[in-house]
């Protein structure tokens, strides 16, 4: 039987009385009861938004799509591996191979020194420019030596100047040699010979 407030000709109309939350208020969650349920989406009352839609289409049956774990660790591969790359080179740059000796050569003035003076004996050892430290010792041809004896060379320097001050004394003629001999890192000698000659 058609209700006799519905518009003529439709037969379809039927009177929705408001519920009592449209005047006292919204009910709280516990109590509101939807009005439908839409497949996994629950709607509370007019007015409510649309369901958000999938992301992506699904086929009847479809399984649902897997999000594969771990994946993002492959954008950070390359970085990590140039970081550690440069690490490895720095570490080798500091802390590898030490200072190589490429050669050894002493020198003095061929005149030797005048009565009662110092021989100035030069030696200068070519490295390859990395850091480290040099080792060595003087021997004299009067049967004396120096203790080991350090000489540091920073990087980038590829030479190192070492000096031996001889002092003669009294008259007369005195044929000498002196003899730088490294002892690390690489054992190596090189020497000198001069005169030493002082007339009364």
């Amino acid at each position: 039987m058609s209700d006799p407030r519905a518009p003529h000709g439709d037969d379809d109309y039927s009177a929705t009385v408001l519920g009592s939350h449209w005047i006292t208020g919204p009910p709280s969650p516990e109590d509101a009861a939807p009005d439908r349920v839409e497949g996994s989406v629950l709607r509370f009352g007019p007015g409510v938004t649309a369901a958000m839609p999938a992301p992506f289409p699904l086929r009847p049956g479809a399984p649902a799509p897997v999000r594969r774990r771990g994946g993002g660790w492959r954008r950070y591969a390359l970085a990590a591996v140039v970081l550690a790359l440069v690490l490895a080179y720095l570490g080798w740059q500091r802390f590898g191979p030490g200072v190589a000796v490429r050669d050894a050569a002493v020198t003095t003035d061929p005149a030797g020194p005048g009565c009662d003076r110092a021989a100035d004996v030069v030696a200068v050892v070519h490295t390859d420019g990395r850091p480290g430290t040099l080792t060595y010792r003087w021997v004299r041809s009067d049967g004396t030596r120096s203790e080991e004896l350090t000489e540091r060379v920073p990087r980038g320097r590829e030479e190192a100047t070492l000096h031996l001050l001889w002092t003669f004394r009294g008259t007369g003629r005195y044929a000498a040699r002196a003899e730088l001999r490294l002892v690390s890192p690489v054992e190596r000698s090189a020497a000198v010979d001069f005169t030493y000659s002082c007339r009364p």
